[in-house]
């Protein structure tokens, strides 16, 4: 099973954190040592859906998007900083690659890559019917201009990375060294050369440096760098390549999309797209009056509410994510662009944060809140990505008991006869936790982490005594919020199974924390020796999944299906990863004028 690429590898869904969502995984078995067992989802997978009846011609597709927050609205992958966003565009916006089944690029997509190891180039080459939603062609200066966005300093947007400074000559142009980034060569209209440094393996899985989401240079190359983020062409009217145009949005509360004649797999057979966010409380009652088509973010943990409502099927598959409980234990600094640890922060001791991992019973949260779609991660490695995942891992496994023994042995002990304990030298430990709102679980869930960690003895509080609504959990997280010390988070994987975008020098790593034999790991990963030899890269894989479990800069919790209710008058949905069959918007079809009620 592939992953899909438009998630960009580095996205964080931090909407998973209180909906039940956490990542998708094998139904593997594992039993810990204190005898639990982490079963798999209870649910079988459903990824396609074929109503039978004959199809109308055209149509209008109504979907709705469960968000308890009004949505930003940014459509351009190389700006949007949500999975809400991620949403929106997954019916109009494209990367250049597809993936074959071990989530590697293919030359099924809009463009293939060849690439010269010895040569140390990947070649790019456009295919020849690809245009672009207005109209005009998508040529070898859009593979160009998108890449000098994302390294141009006055990109906005937060998807710069060391990794791409691969590329020759990325680096001085995004320090405003150079004008141009030297190791980008135009062949023709068609076909790009980069000249890379090192051939790395990221490059199979579509990354490596290489930027594969295109923007259309004709649009924003009259708009200012540092005023792109903010635009129309970006807010009201974006252009892209996908099976829909956008036509008319409502900010944070609609999109309307029509069908783009200039598809390069064919024009769609529906005719339009009416996309509505609805608030959580209100979609079980929506689907009820089969207001919609189908449902984009459906919350697990009201599944049993919806699962048989009449005239939908649940389409159902291994969600591409998973929740963890992340520590805060440095600052990101921008000037430097690195993460600047603290040896000092309130969670720096490993056995502080080890005992909060034993202490959360992540497979009774699955079943109560969740009916069995989620259940515990045992890695920071998705099990979607084969034998890169240590299974043999049994993960924070629910054990108070060790929990209250590794903070006795580290010191943390309860001098005051209160039922918490204090730090090694003697004054009150409180911990303040970030968590989000949204769904009627949130609240129920985060005041069960307060009460596992009360009964190992730890002063556990929510950040301001309440849930955070989204966008502010979110602003205040990437911050570095002082008043943070632990969140509740959630990462969406793309298709490179490489960490190092979530977990080295990255400004996504949002717990801070890193060190050398980190980046080390980190680097042999995906060294030269990894991009040959699969054996040498699952052992590197393996190593470092060990070392981050020890060090626990953030731990693991749920893995989950995700849940997409069908009407039946939906003709030819797939939900799969597979290279050939992934959401094939241009091809379903409906079967009458409105949702069917049977």
């Amino acid at each position: 099973m592939k992953l899909k690429k438009w998630m960009i590898g580095m996205v964080s869904v931090l909407t998973l954190a209180m909906a039940g969502c956490g990542n998708g995984g094998s139904k593997d078995q594992k039993t810990s040592d204190s005898g639990d067992t982490s079963s798999g989802p209870a649910v079988p997978i459903k990824e396609e859906i074929n109503n039978e009846g004959n199809a109308i011609n055209g149509g209008t597709l109504k979907v709705a998007l469960v968000s308890d927050s009004p949505f930003q609205g940014i459509f351009s992958l190389t700006y949007y900083q949500d999975a809400l966003d991620a949403n929106l565009m997954s019916f109009s916006h494209e990367s250049m690659f597809k993936l074959d089944n071990n989530n590697m690029i293919s030359d099924k997509g809009s463009a293939k890559m060849d690439v010269d190891k010895d040569a140390k180039t990947a070649t790019v080459t456009l295919r020849d019917n690809l245009k672009w939603s207005d109209g005009q062609d998508v040529t070898a200066d859009d593979v160009i201009f998108s890449q000098e966005l994302i390294g141009n300093p006055d990109y906005s947007g937060t998807r710069y990375s060391s990794e791409f400074e691969n590329v020759e000559g990325m680096k001085e142009y995004h320090e405003g060294k150079a004008d141009h980034i030297s190791g980008i060569e135009k062949v023709d209209n068609k076909t790009v050369k980069f000249h890379l440094k090192n051939v790395e393996i990221g490059l199979k899985y579509g990354e490596g440096g290489i930027w594969s989401y295109l923007e259309p240079k004709h649009v924003l190359e009259k708009i200012p760098v540092k005023d792109i983020e903010a635009s129309d062409a970006l807010r009201k009217n974006p252009v892209a390549y996908g099976p829909f145009r956008v036509t008319k949005v409502v900010n944070g509360e609609s999109v309307e999309y029509e069908a783009n004649e200039y598809y390069y797999e064919g024009k769609p057979k529906i005719d339009k797209i009416q996309l509505t966010r609805v608030p959580s409380s209100n979609i079980v009652s929506a689907l009820q009056n089969h207001q919609y088509d189908l449902v984009l973010g459906m919350p697990t943990s009201s599944y049993d509410t919806y699962k048989d409502i009449a005239g939908y099927q649940m389409a159902t598959r291994s969600a591409q994510s998973y929740s963890y409980l992340g520590f805060k234990l440095g600052k990101w600094d921008a000037k430097q662009a690195k993460i600047v640890p603290d040896d000092k922060a309130k969670m720096a001791d490993k056995s502080l944060r080890q005992a909060m991992g034993y202490a959360i019973d992540n497979d009774a949260i699955g079943t109560k809140f969740s009916h069995g779609l989620s259940w515990q991660a045992t890695s920071l490695i998705h099990p979607l990505f084969g034998d890169l995942h240590d299974s043999s891992m049994k993960g924070y496994h629910y054990d108070p008991e060790k929990a209250k023994k590794l903070l006795a042995d580290a010191g943390y002990k309860d001098t005051d006869n209160d039922g918490l304990v204090e730090k090694p030298d003697g004054s009150k430990l409180k911990i303040n936790m970030a968590a989000m709102s949204g769904g009627e679980t949130a609240e129920p869930i985060a005041q069960y982490y307060l009460q596992a960690f009360k009964q190992i003895g730890l002063d556990v509080q929510l950040v301001d005594n309440r849930l955070q609504e989204f966008q502010n959990f979110y602003d205040r997280v990437q911050s570095d919020d002082e008043a943070i010390d632990i969140f509740v988070g959630g990462w969406g994987l793309g298709t490179n199974p490489w960490p190092g975008n979530l977990y080295g020098q990255n400004s996504w790593n949002y717990t801070r924390w890193t060190s050398d034999k980190n980046q080390e790991l980190l680097a042999k990963m995906q060294d030269d020796k990894a991009y040959d030899d699969r054996a040498y890269q699952v052992e590197q894989y393996k190593e470092w999944q060990e070392y981050m479990m020890d060090e626990a800069p953030a731990i693991p919790l749920r893995y989950s299906e995700e849940v997409m209710p069908i009407n039946n008058r939906v003709k030819h949905f797939n939900w799969s990863r597979d290279e050939t069959t992934s959401t094939n918007w241009n091809e379903v079809e409906l079967t009458a004028d409105n949702p069917v009620a049977k």
